[in-house]
This record gives C-alpha cells, sequence and structure tokens, in this order.
C-alpha cells in the first residue's frame, strides 16, 4: 500500500501533518465563537479572547468603582456637585482650593468611567437635567404625554416606523413595552421642542437613555439636556444644518490631526461623512458595543459635544489588524 516506505518515513509523513489535523490551541480558541448579553441586555459576539480582554476591562472597571465608593463615604454623597469655583470677576477671590481639586479629580474618574449603579444619579445631576426639569412643575412630563396621546404628525408616524428597527432583538427594547416606552418618549419630545420634532438617529439615543436612566421621565430630561444644552445646534432640524456643520469641522479636523489618513481617503474618493454622520447624530450607540459608547456618553455629558470630534479621530487613528 505505502511502496517501499519505510515505518520511519511514515512517521516523519504523519509528523508534519499534525499541524492539519490537529490546529493548535491558539488557532480553536480563535475560531471558537461566544454570545453573551453585556450589562444592558445587547447581545455581545466575539472569541475567547475577545472575553478575557472584556472580563479585564470589567476588572478595571471595577476597580474604579471602589475609588467612587471611597470617595462617596470620605466626601459625601454629592461630593462631585462641589465643583463650583466662582464666576466673573469674583473667580480670584472665591476661588477654592478644594473645589477645584474635586473638578480635577472629578474630571478623571469620568474619563476612566463611571460605575453603572451610579450613573443614572450621576448623569442627571452633572448634565444639567436635574436644574432643566426644576424650571416646570413636577407632572411637567406626565402631562405632556397625556396631552399628545392620540396625536398624529409627521414626527409621530416617523417614530412608528422606526421603534421596530431600534435595536432589533434587544429583550426589552425590541417588546410591545420596550416599544410603547419609547415611543411616549420621543413623542413628548417632538411635542416639547417642534424645530427638532423627530429625526432618525434619536430613536437610538433614547433607547440607549432608558437602558440608563430606567424611567421614562428621566430618560425624557437627559434627551431634553442634552439637544437643548449638550449638542451643538440644530444638529437634528429637518435639514441637519448643525450636522452638517460638524461635518465640515471634521473633515478638516481629520486633515490637520490624521493628514496621511485624510490623503488616503481623498484618493480613494471616499467622503467620510457616509461613516460619521451616524456616528454624530447616533453619538457611536450604533456603532460601538453599548459599555463601550456609555463611557463616551459619560464624558459627552460632562465636557460637551467636543468628545465626539476626538473620539471619532481615536476610532480613525487605530490601527487595523
Amino acid at each position: 500500500m505505502y511502496g517501499t516506505k519505510s515505518k520511519i518515513d511514515l512517521a516523519f509523513e504523519y509528523q508534519s501533518q499534525v499541524a492539519v489535523l490537529r490546529p493548535s490551541i491558539h488557532s480553536r480558541r480563535a475560531n471558537l465563537t461566544v454570545k453573551f448579553q453585556d450589562l444592558y441586555g445587547f447581545t455581545v459576539e466575539g472569541n475567547v479572547d475577545d472575553v478575557n480582554v472584556l472580563n479585564e476591562v470589567r476588572e478595571k472597571v471595577r476597580q474604579q468603582g471602589r475609588v467612587w465608593w471611597a470617595l462617596e463615604a470620605s466626601k459625601g454623597a454629592n461630593w462631585y456637585l462641589q465643583t463650583t469655583i466662582g464666576q466673573g470677576s469674583a473667580l480670584t477671590s472665591s476661588l477654592k482650593f478644594s473645589a477645584m481639586a474635586n473638578a480635577i479629580t472629578l474630571k478623571k474618574l469620568i474619563r476612566k468611567g463611571i460605575p453603572p449603579v451610579l450613573r443614572p444619579k450621576i448623569w442627571f445631576s452633572l448634565s444639567g437635567a436635574a436644574k432643566k426639569k426644576s424650571t416646570v412643575p413636577d407632572s411637567y412630563y406626565d402631562d405632556l404625554t397625556k396631552a399628545v396621546e392620540g396625536k398624529v404628525t409627521p414626527a409621530t408616524r416617523q417614530i412608528d416606523h422606526d421603534l421596530p428597527r431600534t435595536f432589533p432583538g434587544h429583550p426589552w427594547l425590541d417588546t410591545p413595552e420596550g416599544h410603547a416606552a419609547l415611543r411616549r418618549v420621543l413623542v413628548a419630545y417632538s411635542f416639547r421642542d417642534s424645530d427638532v420634532g423627530y429625526c432618525q438617529g434619536l430613536n437610538y439615543v433614547a433607547a440607549l437613555l432608558l437602558l440608563v436612566m430606567k424611567t421614562e421621565e428621566d430618560a425624557f430630561w437627559m434627551l431634553a439636556v442634552l439637544l437643548e444644552n449638550v449638542l451643538v445646534n440644530d444638529c437634528y432640524t429637518n435639514n441637519l444644518s448643525g450636522c452638517h456643520v460638524e461635518q465640515r469641522v471634521f473633515k478638516d479636523l481629520l486633515s490637520k490631526k490624521c493628514p496621511r489618513i485624510a490623503t488616503h481617503l481623498e484618493a480613494l474618493e471616499f467622503d467620510v461623512s457616509l461613516v460619521t454622520t451616524e456616528w454624530f447624530l447616533c453619538l457611536f450607540s450604533k456603532s460601538l458595543p453599548s459599555e463601550t459608547a456609555l463611557r463616551v456618553w459619560d464624558v459627552i455629558f460632562y465636557e460637551g459635544a467636543k468628545v465626539i470630534f476626538n473620539v471619532a479621530l481615536a476610532i480613525f487613528k487605530v490601527p487595523v489588524v
């Protein structure tokens, strides 16, 4: 059967085929796909090594959380609100070292990530949503939702069309209960600000706010402060004028900070706005894993819209492997 081949020759021949017949443990791990749900109910898929990296990141987040809890214990539950250091001409005289130290500490902690259990409270306070809510009667949201119930506008028709397409497959958002909650938040805001009404992309933003804030009313006020105070004006109006301005600014920024990448994309005749428009309108909620997107939102709610440009630049700088 084997002709004149000796047993030794056959042994060497079989040995050379071991790598093919029995892939290495590293290649088997790379091909082993694991699926699980993250903290916010989204399905995450990756190989074993990806999961190990994610677990390492989560452990760092837990360590960061212990720092937050230690500060809560030593400085008080609302220590992060004690960051006002004076305004105007009285700045020098009213400058307090403790307030400035708190502000610096807070900025560093937020950039490293807010613990998920503290996120709703800290977002609501630092973003200005709590202050905005305090300017109206306590029943404002309930009265608004009741007043607009059953009314049909172009905005409500588009909202109804987009609800089933908002994070399909999510265990809560893609249910009648989730659709109803998201619809109430979006419809209520469309009547609060008729200039914005509803724009595609807001459904993803509002959905993620619902998952974090837990209540419709808090999600509504977070959406309000985001559109009215944090982001650039006119980003979500009918002509998206603010978003178009952002795209032109980002193209110039990309050319300045990443000239080689910008030149390469121009040679390919590729318009970056085809990708970045979704990033800016959805605030990375569709393009990044939820836990990563929310780390970005942590910083946006404290430092403002400039963070979107920095994150977009960082994504273009990520080396392709």
